[in-house]
């Protein structure tokens, strides 16, 4: 093979922020391992039975068994999981009696397992540990649970993050559920896992991992850390999610995206803003794909933020190598991304979406926390504006006042 045809290296990497990590394909054979590491006995293994169904499941439960790790599998989990998806999970522990947990999957079965972790040994329900004032306080941080994260999706980022989503049946709300001890104390990113992702999915969990990206930049505040992992991560994704979904057997763009998804999130430790206010709401309401409603706000909220983010979108424009410069080249940018990845440009009719919510996600949107570092204060009509703006498809919408 000459040195023209030779293929690229695929990437691998180890290091420890903001938890231990290891990424590269075939690493998925240091499970075993690795749970003797952290001195696990026997394993939970939480997933969804999508998962549970894929070639290589029935492989990786064997290894576990083999080595006589494993505890049980609970993979009852909800698309978007409520407190009854954690009932069960907890049940589901204190049957296998394991001591951790393994979190296998995309964002809901790492948001069950990790509210699992978190009530297993601690009193209360999950929503008394939701993301407000010193609630993380209730729990005794030694009686959490430690799990290590196998992302088969490269999008929400949770295998990085301190908290889990999850939706109250009381009134149709997403909480955070928050806890230091919520990082999960090992990753393991196999690129290998995540190769039968369908186009539609690797394209809207790629966009959620951008949204993460885009609104931690945009986040007002001091960290430069965060701000250099958010315009990396962009980057990955600008040039190797369209690979991705072209040619979902790429390992090496499946690798990249990975990364990204995970960089989004631990850039997302600076803040989020607007598009998750929204689309918390949205999907508690409507159940649409968290990465849909986070690729359909993107440009919308841009839009909106655009007086406050100059400067950013400036050297943004100028990472990416963009056509046009500052928010413009930016703007297009979204636009044309979202549009070559076949992702919808407005919201009407998705999941049943229409005006008639609109007020509602509004209201909503202002009690959620992600609000609160947005780059550009905004009311409730402010909300209401954006998110009808959405709904028509109309982004010059969302700037007016």
């Amino acid at each position: 093979m000459t040195e023209a045809t030779a293929l690229p290296a695929l990437p691998r990497g180890r290091f420890n922020y903001p938890t231990p990590y290891r990424i590269g394909a075939g690493i998925v054979t240091d499970l075993p391992a690795a749970c003797r590491e952290l001195c696990f006995s026997r394993v939970l293994v939480v997933t969804d039975a999508g998962v549970e169904k894929l070639p290589w499941f029935a492989s990786l439960s064997k290894s576990l068994a083999d080595e006589g790790l494993l505890g049980g599998v609970f993979s009852a989990v909800s698309t978007n999981p409520t407190g009854a998806d954690i009932e069960a999970g907890l049940t589901a522990f204190r049957d296998a009696k394991a001591d951790g947990i393994l979190l296998l999957g995309g964002g809901s079965p790492m948001d069950v397992g990790k509210c699992v972790a978190l009530l297993a040994h601690n009193p209360g329900t999950v929503f008394d540990y939701e993301d407000v004032g010193d609630n993380f306080k209730r729990a005794d941080p030694d009686k959490v649970v430690k799990m290590i994260a196998i992302p088969t999706t490269a999008g929400t980022g949770s295998e990085v993050g301190r908290c889990g989503v999850i939706a109250d049946a009381r009134d149709h709300a997403k909480k955070i559920i928050f806890h230091p001890r919520l990082l999960p104390a090992l990753v393991i990113a196999d690129p290998d896992l995540t190769l039968g992702l369908p186009e539609r999915l690797t394209a809207a969990t790629g966009m959620d991992a951008l949204a993460h990206a885009f609104e931690a930049y945009c986040a007002p505040g001091y960290h430069p850390m965060a701000d250099g992992i958010a315009l990396e991560a962009m980057r990955l994704v600008d040039k190797w999610l369209p690979i991705a979904v072209r040619d979902g057997s790429d390992r090496v763009a499946r690798t990249h995206m990975l990364m990204a998804a995970s960089m989004g999130a631990t850039a997302f430790q600076k803040g989020l803003g607007l598009v998750h206010a929204l689309s918390h709401p949205l999907g508690g309401v409507t159940g649409i794909h968290h990465g849909t409603a986070n690729a359909i706000f993107l440009p919308y909220v841009l839009e909106f933020n655009r007086p406050v983010v100059t400067e950013k979108m400036d050297h943004l424009a100028r990472v990416l190598d963009l056509p046009k410069k500052g928010a413009v080249g930016v703007m297009d940018w979204l636009l044309r991304l979202r549009s070559d990845l076949g992702m919808p440009h407005a919201l009407e009719g998705q999941n049943g979406a229409d005006a008639s919510i609109a007020r509602k996600i509004a209201e909503m949107g202002m009690l959620d926390p992600s609000l609160g570092s947005n780059p550009r204060e905004a009311t409730v009509d402010d909300l209401e504006r954006v998110m009808r703006a959405a709904l028509a498809g109309d982004v010059n919408a969302a700037g007016r006042a």
